[in-house]
């Protein structure tokens, strides 16, 4: 990534399994009313709030290489395999720290999370720490309830797609392959890999 636009990042982290279009929705409205530079998407290794085994379907590498395909023609989007590499339970505090790292102050970190996480705030490990090394973003759709938020807590309005991962991989478990829901290039490698099938 070129430095000269290191300076508003945002990191939006998931299992993308698989990725889809309404993480691509999300990805591109966090660019545009966050302003950001850049956006890094972070598959996780093992996440945290799905910590038993076989929570995941395809593995992280496949998942890492999903999320690549997916971005490979949006220049300001990029892949990070930092959660895959370190392995175990990828925690959020240890995330913004490695990024911190890379992108020191007076960078900003946008870390965003979709509202159904930002529920569970009292499960996140270090949360206040997490606070401090980044802006906290949550994507927030129409009727969502605030009022129990931290104030730390930054909101980004968002109206999702009704798509979900769970709902794509049941129709490519029955054989379907949901072109509209899913990019070419992973629809692609989803067939040429036999993922997901029963």
């Amino acid at each position: 990534m070129n430095p000269e636009y290191s300076k508003r990042i945002g990191i939006l982290g998931g299992t993308f399994d698989p990725i889809h279009e309404g993480h691509l929705a999300l990805s591109q409205a966090a660019l545009a009313r966050l302003r950001l530079d850049c956006l890094i998407l972070v598959p996780a290794f093992r996440h945290p709030l799905e910590q038993k085994q076989g929570a995941t379907v395809a593995s992280a590498e496949a998942r890492l290489e999903m999320t690549r395909l997916a971005v490979a023609d949006k220049p300001q989007i990029e892949v990070s395999d930092c959660e895959v590499k370190r392995e175990g339970i990828s925690y959020t505090v240890d995330t913004l720290r490695f990024f911190r790292k890379r992108f020191p102050k007076p960078a900003e970190l946008f870390f965003i999370t979709g509202g159904d996480w930002g529920k569970s705030l009292d499960q996140w490990k270090d949360i206040n720490a997490v606070f401090s090394l980044a802006h906290f973003v949550i994507a927030k759709r129409p009727g969502f309830d605030t009022q129990h938020l931290p104030p730390q807590v930054e909101f980004l309005d968002f109206v999702p797609l009704a798509i979900s991962s769970t709902q794509v991989r049941g129709q490519l478990q029955q054989g379907i392959f949901p072109q509209p829901l899913i990019p070419g290039r992973v629809l692609t490698y989803i067939r040429e890999h036999r993922l997901y099938r029963p």
